[in-house]
């Protein structure tokens, strides 16, 4: 059993800094890479590339990215976690086989396939069944949304994670995956830990939750003295350095921009907390009033005394349903009187809407530069305001109409006040609406499976 672990963050979301996982990998020793390419939403984006195209459906950076560093992976003995699969994991899994062999490495890469999650084709079998899925925020049944829904994960904790690492995996790919998951089951496998020391697992989730967003625990998106942060352009990803006692230091690799300390962590262990006594996973219920945290010197926190509760019997469901279409475009009123403009320019736009007869859940005014992020808290602008920037969206059920909203609001240019600019790329497009159903399942209706692929 190793006393030390260090496992690397390279990736917060689908879409994150591409160099990252690749500095981790080559710019000093770690032992794990854990990628975190899943948010809610984009599981029913990859839903529908799949319906598309049968190949697609997982994230393709990924591949690419594995293309990159897998030699060095293989040269390092350094083991790749990733829920880049998305709704093809079989797909991803093939295509990181295939990199491997055109790299050279065929007989020296397995791959994990980790799947189970996707019960999408089993929502209908579980309503017969008399299995309640509801909405946990509003309590609506999914028979009322059924008909719509465009993909139904659910979250995997990290015990099939643990049994790919047992059977040699490599790389492991798998679908909805929990990201506190994709941290927690090195320390499971290297540790010897077992799911039931409860203490353990929470020590190992929070570790997890700390570095899921990549850099914003070493720096990036802080608010503490941001503008002393060093280097950004050059952000250390956050590297777990995790002991078999259950202690842990966050850092980061040396020579690196960004800042590892005490009110950076703190900000990400806000993130999403919900309940600070009952943080819940699929492994366990971790209490983050027992997180301690200490300084050990320059980008060194010490993580410690965490606590944990027995995990529930269920797995949390992500949803997701089509749900009416919107459509968003901008136009920016210059000085003098910008504000002013604006506010005139949607009292006429409005006016045309209804005059056209048209139906809207929502028409939305925002004006960028008043009250965009803070809302009336903002009060009235100052009269000498430079520029305003006039953002309008709609939503509703009727397609047509928000696609007739976005030929309005070009004419306001020749037809509206002056000093207008700002309107590139077109007219605004018309986008289907993704809403998101939370809910719970047994865990007893759920089965994962874990496959070897060899290269």
């Amino acid at each position: 059993m190793k006393e030390k672990v260090r496992v690397a963050s390279g990736q917060g979301f689908w879409g994150d800094l591409l160099t990252a996982p690749i500095d981790q990998v080559r710019g000093g020793q770690i032992d794990y890479l854990m990628l975190d390419y899943l948010a809610e939403v984009t599981m029913s984006i990859m839903q529908k590339q799949r319906a598309r195209d049968a190949n697609a459906g997982y994230a393709k950076d990924f591949v690419s990215l594995m293309r990159e560093i897998l030699p060095d992976c293989v040269e390092k003995n350094i083991k790749v976690l990733s829920n880049a699969g998305g709704v093809n994991v079989r797909g991803c899994a093939e295509a990181i086989r295939d990199a491997a062999k055109e790299l050279g490495l065929s007989g020296q890469v397995k791959i994990g396939v980790v799947t189970g999650d996707d019960i999408l084709p089993r929502l209908q079998e579980f309503l017969d069944k008399g299995v309640a899925i509801d909405n946990m925020e509003t309590g609506e049944s999914l028979s009322e949304i059924l008909d719509k829904v465009q993909s139904a994960n659910v979250y995997l904790g990290a015990k099939p994670l643990v049994e790919a690492l047992g059977k040699g995996a490599q790389t492991i790919v798998g679908g909805r995956l929990t990201d506190t998951g994709l941290t927690l089951a090195p320390l499971m496998h290297e540790f010897g830990w077992t799911f039931e020391d409860w203490n353990k697992v929470a020590t190992g989730t929070i570790a997890g939750h700390i570095i899921e967003c990549g850099a914003q625990a070493s720096g990036g998106n802080c608010q503490f003295d941001w503008e002393t942060i060093p280097d950004l352009a050059n952000v250390g990803f956050p590297i777990v350095e995790a002991y078999s006692n259950g202690d842990f230091v966050i850092t980061k690799h040396e020579g690196t921009g960004g800042r590892v300390n005490i009110p950076a962590i703190k900000e990400q262990l806000l993130y999403e907390m919900g309940d600070p006594h009952a943080y819940i996973t699929p492994d366990v219920v971790a209490d983050f009033t027992t997180i301690h945290l200490k300084d050990e010197g320059e980008n060194r926190v010490r993580v410690y005394g965490i606590e944990g509760k027995p995990n529930t019997e269920f797995y949390k469901v992500s949803i997701a349903y089509s749900a009416g279409w919107k459509a968003v475009g901008t136009l920016v009123y210059s000085y003098p009187d910008a504000y002013q403009k604006a506010k005139l320019a949607d009292k006429i736009l409005r006016s045309r809407l209804d005059k056209l007869g048209l139906k809207f859940d929502v028409v939305l005014t925002e004006f960028v530069g008043v009250n965009a992020t803070h809302g009336h808290l903002a009060g009235e602008p100052p009269q000498d305001i430079p520029e305003v920037q006039l953002r309008v969206g709609v939503r509703g059920q009727n397609k047509a109409d928000v696609e007739r909203f976005t030929k309005e609001l070009a004419p306001l240019i020749l037809t509206g006040p002056p000093s207008v600019t700002g309107f590139a790329g077109g007219r605004p497009k018309t986008e289907e609406i993704m809403a998101y159903f939370p809910a719970l399942i047994p865990k007893s209706l759920i089965e994962t499976k874990v496959e070897i692929l060899e290269a």
